[in-house]
């Protein structure tokens, strides 16, 4: 199994040969800038208390937190959107490894600012098993340390290409989160904790599966 860094190494040179490079330099800008701001600074670490969340899912259902740590650790999975082929990659991994997460006793949840259409579209899409969760305004992503405002140059970027931000996420704040990925053990202390302000960098679900799969034997 081609290994995910790998998959969204390919997605990045890719892209290098198809979008102009004063393009690209405006996405490197905007990673630049959201590094330089400290943003991985305030990303919760590990040993800190999860903050709950009740969130709907594809289906419009509302999702508890505590409901899922009652049935064992979660894997909480913070994404920007299905517009991004990088989280959608990252998505696909998560499904392929998600019958051993399972199997181990533990569960995933995906969060991202999108409309629960929008979730509901990516879950057909993408055959996601686990839930896909919408955050309005990046509130729990806030909460976690991860949400951002997106910068007036970049807003300019995407409307350029048609990536109505907006309309994807039912609202207008702009707000996106860092990708993350955290393991919450049952009592709510975080296992493990990965978020990169190069949204192009993600961790191997193997390191998070690992995690989870040692709290399910503790």
């Amino acid at each position: 199994m081609t290994a995910l860094q790998d998959q969204l190494d390919e997605i990045t040179a890719r892209t290098r040969t198809l979008v102009q490079p004063e393009r690209m330099a405006l996405s490197e800008r905007a990673i630049t800038e959201l590094f330089d701001s400290g943003a991985e600074d305030k990303v919760l670490p590990v040993g800190a208390a999860a903050p709950e969340f009740e969130l709907n899912d594809a289906s419009g259902r509302l999702v508890r937190s505590a409901d899922l740590l009652a049935l064992g650790p979660v894997v909480v999975k913070f994404f920007r959107g299905r517009w991004d082929p990088y989280c959608s990659t990252e998505l696909e991994a998560w499904r392929d490894e998600h019958a051993r997460l399972r199997e181990a006793g533990a569960l995933l949840v995906a969060i991202s600012p999108q409309s629960s259409r929008q979730s509901d579209f990516m879950v057909g899409q993408h055959g996601l098993p686990f839930p896909v969760l919408s955050d309005p305004r990046c509130a729990v992503a806030e909460q976690y340390g991860l949400a951002y405002s997106v910068p007036e140059f970049q807003r300019d970027y995407y409307r350029s290409i048609l990536l109505n931000i907006p309309f994807i996420n039912g609202e207008d704040s702009w707000r996106l989160p860092l990708p993350g990925t955290f393991v919450v053990d049952r009592d709510r202390r975080i296992l493990y904790a990965q978020a990169y302000a190069d949204h192009r960098v993600r961790p191997e679900p193997e390191e998070a599966l690992a995690a989870a799969m040692a709290a399910c034997r503790r």
